[in-house]
């Protein structure tokens, strides 16, 4: 999370992270990196919080994916973002669903001095008043609040899923 920070009081703070290593040490990896995003919170006071985390469940899905709970429960309800009473939380779970599966996860915090925000439904194809905390997770193409969209394996015949995010993780300098 470091980089140039923007004035105090932004309205907006977008974040994006490779969480993927969170999941292998929870004790400590996990805390430190929570106590980094809730400092940055408090110093960017924004109003709207986007979180995109990369590797949800980290590394080896299937041992690590139980902990994402935690992850959640602890960023919904610190006493760091107590003052954000509205969220949307979506969690692609399904590591059991290659063809669909691409472990990300994304959270999305309203503060309290918002008032009246909609999201839209793709399935009834109107807005709707975003009140209370919600989540969202396992298969996510069924959920009306979001499209998810992968692109097709033919794309990259001779690569797996597993292995463009292994491709993204060595990759030397910035991707642009």
């Amino acid at each position: 999370m470091a980089g140039k920070a923007a004035a105090p009081g932004t309205g907006i703070l977008l974040v994006t992270a490779n969480v993927g290593t969170l999941f292998d040490d929870t004790e400590n990896l996990q805390k430190n990196w929570l106590r980094e995003f809730y400092q940055t919170v408090h110093a960017q006071k924004p109003q709207f919080l986007s979180l995109h985390c990369q590797e949800v469940g980290g590394k080896n899905y299937e041992a690590s994916m139980a902990h994402v709970d935690k992850l959640v429960k602890d960023l919904l309800s610190s006493d760091a973002m107590k003052e954000y009473n509205r969220a949307r939380v979506y969690l692609d779970e399904n590591y059991k669903s290659q063809e669909n599966f691409t472990a990300l996860g994304s959270f999305y915090f309203l503060h309290e001095s918002l008032k009246n925000v909609y999201q839209y439904d793709f399935k009834a194809k109107k807005y709707r008043k975003v009140t209370g905390k919600e989540i969202y997770s396992d298969t996510l193409e069924s959920t009306p609040m979001l499209e998810k969209e992968k692109f097709p394996q033919e794309f990259f015949p001779e690569i797996s899923n597993l292995d463009v995010i292994d491709l993204l993780r060595t990759c030397p300098g910035e991707l642009v």
